[in-house]
């Protein structure tokens, strides 16, 4: 448990930290944080998620494992919901976007980075399955829902029109086209997207803990709630539903693991887009990123 923790999670996660310490010394500024974001996610992103998407097996997914996980981030994400709006009394994108950080982890940059040392590529498959849906199926659904939430009377159209042309949406369907016509993906763009992508997840997550270091960290009931329905109660309801449909092995290991990741920085990011409220989702995200790191280590 300690070599894992010292060997391939801290290193992981010494950018986020590195990234809030020097934005709590204002050595960076938020306009640094933001500027770095936008480039990770606009252009070195997709070099990241095309040759992924384009090059994973599809057909060694093992499928029953995937829907389980699945219908546990919707089961988990409609009680979470439901408990911040009628306990909590929260507004519903600020609602909304809680119970976000209780199922979408953040996978892409955090988790596979820890995995792929882990485990190495062929070996950690379930989570790239995990990283394609949340990647093509969630992401595209919160970006949509919580648009429609925060401004009801423009109507799904506008929400389309930039997903059409969002880089990162855009690589993902290339992505599946090629993996689907079986066309081989040539060298050049593959040496060019793992040049590109390499750069992602160190300058997403030193961008996130710059964001974040201006937020507060106190620990209020709603905060201590969701943290806590994140590093326990959803990696928990993973658990027991793969146990009951019969799921073991690597693909029960790996799904408890990324349940058991810290909150995704994209609900944070969808706060500060459509001007709701921040500092109880970015409390969520710093607090489940620090305190995920010795549950990480003994799950792996």
């Amino acid at each position: 448990m300690l070599t894992v923790l010292t060997h391939d999670i801290l290193p992981v996660f010494a950018l986020l930290a590195l990234g809030f310490a020097l934005g709590r010394r204002q050595i960076f500024t938020r306009k640094d944080a933001a500027s770095a974001n936008r480039i990770a996610l606009m252009v070195l992103q997709p070099g990241l998620i095309f040759p992924l998407i384009a090059t994973v097996p599809f057909a060694d997914f093992d499928l029953r494992a995937l829907l389980t996980y699945g219908a546990c981030e919707a089961a988990a994400f409609a009680a979470c919901y439901a408990l911040a709006r009628r306990l909590f009394r929260c507004e519903p994108l600020e609602a909304w976007l809680l119970a976000m950080t209780v199922i979408f982890v953040n996978s892409l940059l955090y988790i596979r980075p820890i995995s792929l040392l882990i485990y190495g590529e062929s070996g950690a498959l379930p989570v790239t399955a995990v990283v394609a849906w949340d990647t093509a199926i969630a992401f595209a659904f919160f970006i949509i829902s919580s648009d429609l939430i925060a401004r009801p009377s423009a109507g799904p159209l506008p929400a389309l029109k930039r997903l059409s042309v969002n880089p990162t949406l855009i690589s993902i369907v290339l992505g599946i086209a090629v993996n689907l016509s079986g066309l081989p993906l040539p060298e050049p763009i593959r040496t060019a997207c793992d040049f590109a992508g390499a750069g992602t997840a160190p300058l997403v997550l030193f961008a996130l803990g710059l964001l974040l270091s201006g937020q507060s960290l106190k620990p209020s009931p709603v905060v201590v709630s969701f943290a806590a329905l994140k590093l326990f109660g959803f990696p928990l309801l993973v658990t027991l539903a793969l146990w009951l449909m019969g799921v073991a092995g690597q693909w029960q290991a790996q799904f408890t693991l990324l349940a058991a990741g810290p909150s995704g920085a994209m609900a944070f990011a969808l706060a500060l887009l459509h001007g709701t409220r921040t500092d109880r989702i970015a409390a969520v995200t710093i607090w489940t990123s620090a305190l995920s790191l010795l549950s990480l280590a003994a799950l792996a």
